[in-house]
């Protein structure tokens, strides 16, 4: 099993950080994706995954959140990005995207944030981990325009309708705990239809932890759990999603190119 969305260095792990990850490999993990969320973040990420080689790597990225809150001040912090992503172990430039939930930056603001953070994926030639809250329209129009890119819908807590629009522009689809709950029959009707080769599992840790956990703190250990909703929902042996999974994010994120434990 691959994590290919997590966040150890949050406030709420990473003062255990390494003991996550020895849960994680007792898990069965071959490896896990820490993602930066600014820069600070990415560099404790890129210290994590130098002292886990081979199992923990990272991505680097300016999400809404941030990007809202530094101001003026993002285009330091995407030349310090792009520092960060050409740094060991870094396997994506993310996570990045629209969020119209929140009180954050108006829309044509961050699409003009995150093109920017796809231009600089492209010219590292890095896959994308996006966030997307409420603004699937406007992500999809906008991933169409920049068709050269590749990349992930981490968190796919939607239907078929949005799923079916990400993977017709050739985007993988990430599920975590979310596929687990019970009143979340669209989720699963996605995670069907998804064709094999688009399909990855994450935990967001440390949200969304899946039942039978749920409502506690996440940490990637558990995404055993969502790997066997996701394989209980297409009628396959776990054993079977936990290869296709693994193979899907080893070919998104260049693993085969990596040292990744065994």
């Amino acid at each position: 099993m691959i994590d290919t969305h997590c966040h150890l260095t949050h406030p709420r792990l990473s003062n255990e950080a390494d003991a996550v990850v020895a849960r994680a490999r007792e898990a069965g993990l071959r490896a896990c994706i820490t993602i930066g969320t600014g820069i600070e973040d990415a560099r404790q990420g890129a210290a994590l995954a130098l002292r886990h080689p081979g199992f923990a790597f990272r991505a680097a990225g300016i999400d809404p959140f941030t990007a809202h809150a530094i101001g003026d001040r993002f285009d330091e912090e995407l030349e310090a990005i792009r520092e960060a992503c050409q740094g060991p172990n870094c396997v994506a430039v993310g996570e990045v995207g629209l969020d119209y939930h929140y009180d954050l930056d108006p829309p044509a603001v961050q699409a003009s944030k995150l093109e920017r953070q796809l231009d600089l994926a492209l010219a590292l030639d890095l896959p994308v981990v996006i966030h997307v809250r409420e603004a699937h329209d406007d992500m999809a129009s906008l991933l169409a325009a920049h068709p050269d890119n590749r990349g992930v819908i981490h968190s796919f807590t939607s239907g078929p309708r949005e799923a079916e629009a990400y993977l017709d522009l050739g985007w993988y689809l990430a599920f975590n705990g979310v596929l687990t709950f019970k009143n979340a029959n669209e989720v699963r009707e996605a995670a069907r239809l998804a064709p094999e080769d688009r399909l990855l599992i994450e935990t967001d840790s440390p949200y969304l932890a899946p039942v039978p956990l749920r409502g506690k703190r996440c940490e990637p250990a558990y995404v055993v759990h969502t790997l066997a909703k996701l394989a209980e929902a297409r009628a396959v042996a776990s054993e079977r999603m936990e290869q296709v999974t693994s193979r899907n994010a080893t070919r998104l994120f260049g693993f085969e190119t990596r040292s990744l434990n065994a």
